[in-house]
């Protein structure tokens, strides 16, 4: 159970000083994107240390399922996992982090769900507030105008997805505005933000006394917004789209004293105004590599006692 229990406080520690190394960091503001691919690795590590060391409590409790793992595995290194010396915790870990897997299963295929159903009936107002002309038939990247008093524009994934304006955003968006607005929302879907969002809120609500998943899910909603923010500012120029949010949203109370809803829309438009400098590329190229080997030290762990039999 040595192996195990090392994974276990592996991943716990993952857990803990990820987000703390992240909150300290200057650069996830300058490079959301990386900052993006980081949080990820950090929450795959965690997932990994949990996946393998369910996997190898369950092979030492039971010969069955050690049997299974270890089929094609050498003698000798079957030895060096010692499965015949498991302690009388062996099956319960395996139990406990075998149902925190179905239970991970379970709130991310009711995210998805609930996804589709919120789509749906969005769709459905959206169709009865803009119904089809007579022979209109839909492109692939429609733009639909709803008459509305408040400026809003939103994405509607789906088949086909739709990029959703209001008249009175029409109204307020000046010059290439509209153009920011439509560039962001673009960078959500194509970047598939909706995904990171699914998986993110699955986790959170699943696990809801794990910091690192609210503190996951709070990241990507926070960072989604100023990768597409860059997206935009890279196609029409920072102050435009900084323009372009402030249309959108001082009518919502995003700039007032009281927090709102929209109260990181200030820190959006200052991170816009404000211009920091990328990070160059190949302290991004290294970060990114950094990120990416996070979660192959759990694998090595888990390979270490085998790898050295076979040495």
């Amino acid at each position: 159970m040595i192996l195990p229990a090392a994974l276990l406080l592996l991943g716990a520690l993952t857990a803990v000083l990820g987000p703390r190394l992240l909150a300290r960091a200057d650069w996830p503001d300058r490079e959301p994107v990386v900052a993006l691919w980081v949080w990820q690795c950090v929450v795959a590590a965690v997932l990994v240390c949990c996946a393998l060391s369910m996997t190898l409590s369950a092979a030492a409790a039971w010969h069955a399922v050690g049997g299974h793992v270890f089929a094609t595995a050498p003698h000798p290194v079957v030895e060096a996992y010692a499965l015949g010396t498991s302690g009388p915790w062996a099956d319960t870990t395996a139990v406990t982090l075998a149902c925190a897997g179905l239970w991970s299963v379970a709130m991310l295929a009711r995210e998805v769900v609930r996804a589709r159903a919120r789509r749906a009936r969005r769709r459905a107002e959206l169709l009865l507030r803009a119904p089809a002309l007579p022979g209109e038939t839909p492109g692939a990247d429609r733009l639909v105008i709803l008459e509305g008093e408040r400026p809003d524009a939103w994405w509607l994934p789906g088949t086909p997805p739709r990029l959703v304006v209001t008249t009175a955003a029409l109204r307020r968006l000046k010059g290439r505005q509209l153009d920011a607005v439509l560039a962001h929302e673009q960078g959500h879907a194509q970047a598939r933000h909706d995904w990171l969002l699914h998986c993110s809120a699955a986790l959170a609500d699943g696990f809801v006394r794990v910091p690192v998943f609210a503190a996951f899910r709070d990241e990507m909603h926070r960072l989604v917004e100023l990768a597409a923010d860059d997206v935009a500012s890279r196609r029409v120029g920072r102050l435009t789209t900084a323009l372009a949010l402030v249309e959108l949203n001082e009518d919502r109370g995003a700039f007032g004293p009281c927090p709102t809803a929209q109260a990181h829309v200030p820190q959006r438009v200052h991170r816009l105004l404000t211009a920091p400098g990328r990070l160059p590329a190949a302290r991004r190229l290294r970060l990114t590599a950094a990120a990416s080997l996070v979660p192959v030290v759990p694998v090595l762990v888990a390979f270490g006692p085998g790898l050295r039999a076979l040495a």
